[in-house]
């Protein structure tokens, strides 16, 4: 994989910000594996991911989780490559273009932790603009070029007859609410963002309107759980309980959505808004976080938790316009069914009698 400034970006590895449950002193004495992800921050985008080290779904697996909010995929790839992180999140809109190439690091996803589809672009309620094709010659902006709003809705953009180059200008205006404050102040004149990013804007009183998706928006999108390839063969213990945590929670967040959020914010306190009573960060985290719930579950008929469809990788890689003849290598469904070997029942049990 070929990016510049290489040790520049893998430094941040080591002044990335941690996180980790308060018994983590309890945790210290298990083994610990390092998730990254592609934003700035750890925010409610990854609550399923990383609720079970609090739940202490990772601690009955036998591990400490330890998450790591490295700013851009593109960093999650190195780390994953040089071994600086166990895990990663997996998105094919970044993967596979750098596959194509053949300068993807030999990673591969074993679990999809939220399905398809979950960018949209929004602009203020009194702005004139009414759909995508409107936004020629306007001021787009992204959270930042390296996370998955951007490359996704070029390709929309490229779809519909917009030229993603020539036709807009990218303007990045960082996560979360200064997002929605450049959109009310007119810094941009649309917002392309994802679905958690949108519902933390709105949980701070900002309201959006959102663009009708085009006609030609195919079913992709998802989000996965990757290692490196040699990784997964040699440590399958240590996978089967990432994912298993992962599975875990996601029937316990659906269980009881507000318990979820409780969780977070109690693993996350930082991540909580300011200035309102507990039961407020709450209910904002839900706002945020509702529209992600709905994709936790997979969208195919008897499908368990987790499991990849070689048919979203296929189409995202036509969707960009990339022939590749075989995407088998770039995901395994193998572990899904040890992942999903618990019991279901006392999650949702022990979902419904937490206590807020």
């Amino acid at each position: 994989m070929r990016v510049t400034r290489r040790d520049a970006i893998l430094s941040g590895l080591a002044a990335a910000a941690t996180f980790g449950s308060p018994a983590l002193a309890q945790a210290q004495a298990l083994p610990t594996l390092k998730f990254g992800v592609g934003l700035k921050i750890l925010n409610a985008t990854f609550m399923n991911a990383m609720i079970g080290e609090r739940l202490g779904f990772m601690r009955e697996q036998g591990y400490h989780l330890e998450g790591l909010a490295l700013g851009s995929l593109s960093s999650v790839f190195i780390g994953l490559d040089k071994g600086d992180l166990q895990f990663g999140v997996i998105s094919p809109s970044v993967a596979l273009p750098l596959y194509a190439k053949g300068q993807l690091p030999p990673i591969q996803a074993f679990y999809e932790y939220t399905y398809p589809y979950k960018w949209d672009v929004a602009v203020n309620p009194a702005s004139p603009i009414k759909d995508y094709a409107e936004l020629k010659g306007k001021k787009i902006g992204v959270s930042n070029l390296g996370a998955t709003d951007y490359p996704v809705t070029r390709e929309v953009l490229k779809n519909i007859g917009i030229d993603p180059d020539k036709d807009v200008s990218w303007v990045v205006v960082g996560e979360g609410v200064s997002a929605g404050v450049a959109l009310q102040r007119g810094v941009i004149d649309a917002l392309a963002y994802f679905d958690t990013g949108f519902g933390a804007i709105e949980a701070a009183g900002m309201p959006l309107r959102y663009l009708p998706r085009p006609h030609r928006v195919p079913f992709i999108g998802g989000f996965f759980i990757g290692a490196r390839r040699d990784y997964v063969e040699k440590n399958r213990a240590a996978c089967v309980a990432f994912g298993r945590s992962i599975a875990m929670s996601t029937v316990y967040i659906l269980a009881n959505p507000a318990a979820g959020a409780r969780a977070f914010i109690d693993m996350f306190p930082g991540a909580a808004p300011r200035g309102v009573t507990p039961e407020e960060a709450v209910q904002r985290t839900l706002k945020a976080v509702k529209r992600r719930l709905t994709l936790y579950r997979s969208p195919y008929k008897g499908a368990k938790l987790g499991s990849i469809q070689e048919s979203e990788w296929r189409a995202e890689a036509n969707f960009i316009g990339l022939k590749i003849p075989d995407v088998k290598p770039l995901f395994t469904n193998a572990l899904i069914d040890p992942i999903n070997d618990f019991d279901h029942a006392k999650v949702i049990a022990l979902a419904k009698s937490a206590k807020l």
